[in-house]
């Protein structure tokens, strides 16, 4: 696994670094979960507004 608290890194992030610092997290690719996420916003749901909570939430590295 990677680290053990959810932060937005610094380096390698594209627009908040939510999805990097998710990917960090749990071990897995930050391309993975990019692609995850961008495919969850073809389906029903709040995936914008979650993404903005965390963006606000999430502590930096």
């Amino acid at each position: 696994m990677g680290s053990t608290a959810l932060t937005r890194p610094r380096q390698g992030k594209l627009i908040a670094g939510v999805c990097a610092g998710i990917a960090q997290r749990y071990g897995r690719s930050a391309g993975l979960v990019r692609g995850l996420f961008v495919l969850s916003l073809l389906l029903p749901g709040p995936q914008i507004l979650l993404y903005a909570a965390l963006w606000v939430l999430l502590p930096s590295e």
